[in-house]
């Protein structure tokens, strides 16, 4: 990385591009930062300047007139060019928040899953960005089972759970918070609704549609909730 941190002292971002969980920066003449940040992947942002020595763990370091912003414990933080960077979109499915998502492809790639709809909800190749918070509760939602099979889904039940991950991955771009449940439901604003609230399984103990108790299991290495009432398996 030294080399690469050589390469764009004193450059200037040009631009930023994210793609489900993958971030582009561009830097300009075909040099751009390419950044995952993981489950433990964060910014540090220093307004007043940057503290004279970065900590070991900044994996990248962007200083402006507004401020300092120190990338830690990202997976991924590495030199690309234009092609790399192609390569890595051709592998991620449609991304929700863009405005350039084709649902189809994800449609198309989901059919031809023989895994549970939790894992493929989580395999960036069918759909980019969706985590495991969006993963609970878009199927909760839905009254899906996670341990249904990903190719039984009717195209009537992907094209809801499409256009619930679409508008809740847009408010919490917006409002910085995974808000699920429907406002006026609990005669709440957004603004008001607490973090415990703001879910209907993940991470509940007893599901805030029914009341029932939560189940929680491993799913392939990630924690699945469900409502096994609200979402029987078929």
């Amino acid at each position: 990385m030294a080399e690469a941190a050589g390469r764009l002292d004193g450059r200037v971002l040009e631009d930023v591009e994210a793609y489900g969980k993958h971030l582009f920066y561009d830097f300009g003449m075909g040099d751009l930062v390419h950044v995952h940040l993981g489950l433990f992947g964060k910014f540090l942002r220093h307004p007043a300047g940057p503290p004279p020595t970065p900590r070991e763990t900044v994996r990248l370091r962007m200083t402006g007139d507004r401020g300092t912003v120190d990338l830690i414990g990202a997976t991924e933080c590495k030199l690309i060019d234009p092609e790399q960077r192609d390569k890595i979109l051709a592998r991620l499915g449609p991304d929700p928040l863009r405005p350039d998502a084709d649902p189809d492809r994800a449609w198309v790639r989901l059919q031809r899953r023989r895994s549970t709809i939790g894992q493929a909800l989580m395999d960036q190749s069918v759909f980019a960005g969706v985590g495991n918070v969006y993963r609970a509760e878009v199927l909760a939602a839905h009254g899906i089972h996670p341990l249904q099979p990903a190719n039984t889904l009717t195209r009537e039940q992907f094209d809801a759970m499409w256009a619930s991950l679409t508008e809740w991955l847009h408010h919490g771009v917006e409002d910085q918070v995974i808000i699920t449940v429907d406002p006026e439901l609990i005669g709440k604003d957004r603004a008001d609704i607490r973090n415990r609230e703001a879910l209907v399984v993940y991470r509940q103990e007893q599901c805030r549609s029914c009341g029932d108790e939560v189940r929680r299991w491993d799913l392939a290495g990630r924690w699945a909730y469900a409502c096994e009432r609200c979402q029987p398996l078929a």
